[in-house]
């Protein structure tokens, strides 16, 4: 049976992001069928840019 997980992180930590996916995926032993993103830009505010949010989505199988 197909599952998903939800991770989200901002664009400043993708490397903090990142490593939270791969962690999961070596803890979890899920098997990755397709892996999806989304990054939401911020509008700027007096001259400088906020972070922008960063989703992805990963679908998967457990092992049986």
């Amino acid at each position: 049976m197909e599952k998903i997980k939800l991770f989200k992180g901002v664009e400043i930590e993708l490397q903090a992001l990142e490593d939270q996916i791969n962690e999961w995926l070596q803890e979890s032993g899920a098997r990755v069928i397709s892996v999806t993103g989304n990054i939401a830009p911020q509008s700027s505010t007096g001259g400088s840019f906020t972070t922008s949010d960063i989703l992805v989505i990963v679908t998967y199988e457990l092992p049986k």
